[in-house]
């Protein structure tokens, strides 16, 4: 009993985390007619411009999306909504579809994945660092005052409190 139940809270969670998995299908480009036409989140369509639109992923989402056929692969952002009930699973700018490849046929099947970017360590040597001594001095303070007397500048001399 608490094994089925657990298998259908797994199942329940994947189906609703779209971002967990990898998805195929088809892919189009936009018409040059769209070039300048405002998308969902407010931005004009440019077409050199790395963008995409898909009816799940949130808008901003950075996405790697493959040409299954030629292995070519582009990051695009979700800028736009594109239609639940299309045979196509994304729409991408001209600039993304020309890096894929894809301008002559159209449409190509593609793997579409969430993007993560790697975060990169710092670089950190295990030697130590040899740095150079410094040579300073410290002055007795001014004329007439204490070492611990607290410094003042030129300008401020002449000003009486």
């Amino acid at each position: 009993m608490t094994r089925n139940f657990i298998i259908l809270i797994l199942l329940i969670a994947s189906w609703g985390c779209p971002s967990l998995a990898q998805q195929r299908g088809m892919a189009s480009y936009y018409s040059n007619r769209m070039h300048g036409r405002r998308m969902s989140n407010g931005d004009k369509y440019h077409r050199d411009s790395l963008t995409c639109a898909h009816a799940k992923y949130s808008l901003g989402t950075l996405l790697r999306v493959t040409n299954i056929k030629n292995g070519k692969s582009v990051v695009v952002e979700v800028t736009d909504r594109c239609s639940n009930h299309s045979r196509r699973i994304i729409d991408l700018s001209y600039a993304a579809a020309k890096e894929l490849g894809i301008i002559s046929q159209g449409m190509a099947m593609v793997r579409v994945e969430k993007y993560r970017r790697e975060r990169n360590v710092p670089y950190r040597d295990d030697d130590e660092i040899d740095l150079p001594e410094l040579d300073y001095e410290v002055t007795e303070g001014q004329k007439g005052k204490s070492k611990n007397a607290p410094y003042s500048p030129a300008w401020r001399k002449g000003k009486k409190k």
